[in-house]
């Protein structure tokens, strides 16, 4: 989760505080709309820096440009 944090706070411009409960917040948003086969496995995903890296380059991307920053 580490990597998804650092995400955040970096193309949202938060502190990493914030960026963190952000974080936690959009995890257990997707835990809850997710179907439970994908829910459950979303903190094994969230632990795999591997998958993080790549998803964090894909989160950061994605929200830099709804944020309107980097694209």
């Amino acid at each position: 989760m580490d990597e998804l944090v650092k995400a955040i706070a970096e193309q949202a411009n938060l502190p990493e505080a914030q960026a963190q409960k952000a974080a936690e917040a959009a995890v257990s948003f997707l835990k809850q709309r997710l179907p439970a086969p994908l829910a459950s496995q979303l903190d094994a995903v969230l632990a795999n820096e591997q998958l993080m890296d790549n998803a964090g380059d894909i989160i950061s991307k994605g929200l830099g440009s709804l944020l309107g920053g980097k694209k």
